[in-house]
């Protein structure tokens, strides 16, 4: 029951100790070794925090997190941990890649709270890769899952992408005409074979928006359709759709561009002044607007 006085506090406080007490009664029960885990799988978080620590598993990061979040919003936050992973000030890693993925999946899950699938499940890898000139540059591999995040969540984790690239003082990404084109099909594939994106982009937008983005916006094969046209391409491990990415630069980059461009600003990373010309495309007309 609430108290006499009706104290919002004291109701939570009931909340947590009977919490801590049937989950206490879980424990016990699991311990008697009649079930495959001998402990609850779902572990106890209070705070964002801790539900970042619990499910990327990096020891020391609640603490910091907490620490940032007294003066900063949480999207700073995100992009203030990322950068120490990489600087490696909770754990070492073995190459510039590892440190990418742990970083990006840390910040993702800043950003939604971690109350999505998307840190764990939305981002299948993130890899160190070369362009055609010999540049490094970094590549991040989306899954379906990612859609759990949102569009502006899935936005930013480009942005951060892109924050952890310039770190890493790795090149951007340069992409080839028929890698370019090959996003173009693909949306248009994904929209007329599986389902309506949420928002309805030109060929133009998203020509604009691949040369542009400064990291290699990919992923896993999510759907049996292939391309017909851009196939085999070195660079794209799959002829079949790739869901995470279409959702990322469809309903992420190019659907949030307005929301995005304020973003970029008040964290001044450059480079996203591009993201202005977004909304003009579909202003004009003609040969440019064509698919193919």
């Amino acid at each position: 029951m609430i108290g006499e006085d009706g104290s919002l506090k004291e109701y939570f406080t009931l909340l947590e100790r009977e919490f801590e007490r049937v989950y206490e009664v879980a424990s016990k029960a699991r311990r008697r070794g009649l079930d495959p885990a001998l402990e609850p799988e779902i572990k106890p978080a209070k705070d964002i925090a801790a539900r970042v620590e619990g499910i990327i598993g990096l020891e020391g990061v609640a603490d910091r997190i907490r620490e940032l979040l007294r003066d900063a919003s949480r999207e700073e936050v995100a992009f203030k941990i990322a950068e120490e992973i990489v600087y490696e000030r909770f754990c070492e890693f073995s190459s510039d890649g590892e440190a990418a993925d742990k970083a990006l999946r840390v910040a993702l899950a800043i950003l939604t709270e971690s109350v999505t699938a998307a840190p764990i499940e939305g981002i299948a890898t993130v890899k160190v890769k070369n362009n055609f000139d010999g540049t490094s540059y970094l590549a991040v591999y989306y899954a379906g899952p990612i859609r759990s995040a949102g569009g502006t969540e899935q936005a930013v984790s480009v942005l951060v992408a892109d924050f952890i690239r310039r770190l890493l003082h790795l090149d951007r990404y340069k992409p080839l005409e028929d890698e370019v084109e090959r996003y173009v099909e693909e949306i248009d594939l994904y929209e007329r074979r599986v389902t309506h994106l949420q928002y309805p982009s030109t060929p133009q937008e998203i020509r604009l928006a691949v040369r542009n983005i400064p990291v290699e916006v990919t992923g896993e094969p999510t759907d049996p359709y292939e391309v017909s046209g851009h196939r085999n391409l070195s660079r794209v491990e799959t002829n079949q759709l790739r869901g995470g990415a279409i959702l990322v630069i469809n309903d992420g980059i190019i659907g949030k561009a307005k929301k995005l461009k304020k973003f970029v600003e008040q964290i001044g990373l450059d480079g996203w002044d591009w993201l202005s010309d977004l909304g003009k495309t579909k202003e004009e007309k003609g040969g440019e607007d064509a698919l193919f």
